[in-house]
């Protein structure tokens, strides 16, 4: 059986990517690797052995592009209003709270919020399959 261990995204500006999802998610370095043409950071928090590997190419100047193929990362939390009241107070510029209700039954309720690199992250509402 497998067992999802991290993802990775890559980002332009290592000390802006880092202040960001600590101030979001409460993400912290769990450990950061140099090498000649690029740093490999893994971000987590005591939520989860989940984690966010971020990873920085040396000498790369120009934002990356996300492709027709990139959707989203997801992160749930207890209380979304408070979630995107904090993020509004911590100038985060969250999307407006959605709740999605199919044949009148809340499925989700949620935000999008974008990193610095536009990186799209859904913060979901605790509750049915989003645990």
């Amino acid at each position: 059986m497998a067992k999802a261990i991290h993802s990775m995204i890559r980002v332009l500006d290592e000390a802006r990517s880092l202040a960001f999802y600590e101030k979001a998610f409460g993400l912290t370095i769990a450990e950061r690797r140099e090498f000649d043409d690029f740093i490999l950071i893994y971000l987590s928090n005591d939520e989860s052995g989940f984690e966010l590997e971020l990873t920085v190419n040396k000498g790369t100047t120009e934002p990356y592009e996300h492709g027709s193929a990139y959707g989203h990362f997801a992160v749930s939390v207890s209380d979304v209003e408070a979630e995107h009241a904090r993020f509004e107070a911590e100038g985060l510029a969250p999307r407006k709270i959605v709740e999605f209700k199919p044949e009148g039954v809340r499925f989700a309720k949620f935000f999008f919020v974008a990193d610095p690199d536009g990186y799209q992250i859904e913060v979901l509402e605790r509750g049915g399959r989003f645990q």
